[in-house]
């Protein structure tokens, strides 16, 4: 598995434990910065990532919501709501990754830790949000 990847793995369980913790990923990080448990170091990419859905979450929740015709936030499995946080951010913040490459990493990662249906649901609104991208100012 590439570096990137894995930062982007390490990113989504970060998101996935804070959700399920009840902590805002903000504070996992500053924890797991401070006590690492393992004994690899977050990589940066990692931090950027939650820290930049941290302080985008509230567009990204709308924009999710917005583009999910008819899922609310809610209703989606939390692993997709994660990789959704993520992978917008990515798509709408990250200049110096191409959004296709984006949208592969996390499309892959909803297959591997998703059900079935997960890869084609994220790939369209990842991909869609691309598209509006120009829009979104």
């Amino acid at each position: 598995m590439a570096a990137r990847t894995k930062a982007r793995k390490r990113a989504l369980d970060l998101m996935f434990e804070a959700e399920q913790r009840g902590l805002a990923p903000a504070d996992l990080l500053r924890e797991r910065l401070a006590k690492p448990v393992t004994e690899h170091a977050l990589a940066e990419l990692t931090a950027d990532l939650v820290t930049g859905v941290s302080e985008h979450r509230d567009q990204l929740d709308e924009l999710i919501t917005t583009y999910a015709q008819g899922w609310t936030l809610q209703r989606m499995p939390a692993v997709d709501r994660a990789i959704l946080r993520l992978g917008a951010f990515e798509v709408l913040y990250s200049p110096d990754v191409p959004e296709n490459v984006a949208i592969s990493e996390w499309v892959g990662l909803a297959t591997e830790l998703s059900t079935d249906d997960s890869p084609r649901f994220v790939n369209g609104l990842l991909a869609r949000l691309a598209e509006v991208k120009p829009t979104l100012a």
